[in-house]
């Protein structure tokens, strides 16, 4: 149950950016502003206090130390998210995900072993074989992520015109994913993160139940605390970005209405996708850091890349950069397999 609501909420983040395609008339900051005021405060203030029953003083048992804790990765997480945006405008939706998960798979599933410790067997030692076939399965997506980062290569070169433009956003594009995935690892380490030797989600969980709730809330919960974490970054750069740009009367434009729609929409996809992740994490248990993560990035990589090449993004690439996506597409889906059952 744990793999298939990993694969589900994984699914449901690699459709979250395509609806960004068909805004129109709006700037990147006005787009993606939109999307991450929807996502990072309001939806999960809706949610949470509408969803989860007296949710103030949930929170106010979980503790301040615990909350601070997962305050700041979360805060890390929200610049990361941030630049997950400019990536994907950069180099597309297909390649953006495929660099910025790959990097997040390869960190952030190998973060939980340095903050709780490694895999244990039943009566105590360290469980050798699990570890080399987790290593192993991420090894594999990361070859995978280096095939995609070939066919971007490789479609810049195509597509590369007499001032080098392509060229240089393509690289500029793939650092910014690089470095947006590495702090988007913030989102895993404020689950894992432990307060006086138990995990935070953990925490959150026996508040939850211990309050009346079902304990599958405590997903809902967390992703609050992450989400508003991490907007404490992400919103006012937007504000004072559109401020300085002079675009706030950018968003009288007649397809308001459509790209409000749409920026909501891309909002929903990814907070319920985190929910799901986080409930995930909450039945895998000790395994939700590593092998969930992974799984549910991998997924949404699959996704994103799927959908990228049906709305005809990679349509003028050389072969040669096709096939390299796919190789790194299928190396990818394999990867997951060796994590998820051997």
């Amino acid at each position: 149950m744990g793999i298939l609501l990993a694969i589900a909420g994984g699914i449901m983040l690699g459709f979250w950016a395509m609806p960004e395609k068909y805004i129109k008339n709006y700037a990147f900051e006005n787009a993606w502003g939109l999307c991450y005021l929807f996502m990072l405060w309001v939806f999960p203030f809706i949610v949470a206090f509408s969803m989860i029953h007296d949710f103030s003083n949930v929170l106010t048992d979980v503790g301040a130390p615990v909350l601070l804790k997962m305050l700041i990765p979360g805060f890390l997480w929200g610049v990361g998210m941030m630049l997950w945006g400019k990536a994907i405008n950069y180099i597309g939706m297909s390649l953006g995900f495929s660099i910025f998960i790959g990097t997040i798979i390869v960190v952030g599933s190998l973060l939980p072993w340095g903050l709780s410790g490694l895999p244990q067997i039943e009566g105590g030692g360290i469980h050798t074989g699990k570890i080399f076939t987790i290593l192993f399965g991420i090894t594999i997506i990361l070859i995978g992520i280096i095939f995609n980062g070939r066919a971007g290569i490789l479609r810049s070169a195509a597509e590369k015109t007499k001032d080098n433009s392509a060229e240089g956003n393509m690289l500029t594009g793939i650092i910014i994913a690089v470095v947006g995935g590495v702090l988007c690892t913030g989102f895993n380490v404020a689950l894992e993160i432990t307060h006086n030797g138990e995990v935070a989600k953990n925490i959150i969980g026996d508040t939850i139940v211990a309050h009346g709730n079902e304990p599958w809330l405590a997903s809902v919960a967390s992703m609050f605390i992450v989400y508003v974490s991490g907007g404490v970054f992400v919103v006012p750069y937007f504000m004072i970005m559109l401020s300085k740009k002079k675009l706030w009367g950018k968003f009288k434009v007649p397809e308001a209405g459509k790209n409000i729609s749409l920026t909501s929409f891309m909002a929903a996809l990814n907070f319920v996708a985190s929910i799901v992740f986080a409930y995930s994490s909450f039945v895998l248990g000790s395994e939700g850091g590593s092998i969930g993560y992974a799984i549910f990035n991998t997924l949404s990589v699959v996704t994103a890349v799927s959908a990228g090449v049906l709305t005809k993004e990679w349509s003028g690439a050389p072969q040669k950069a096709k096939i390299a996506l796919y190789l790194g597409l299928a190396s990818m889906i394999i990867g997951v397999l060796v994590i998820a059952f051997l």
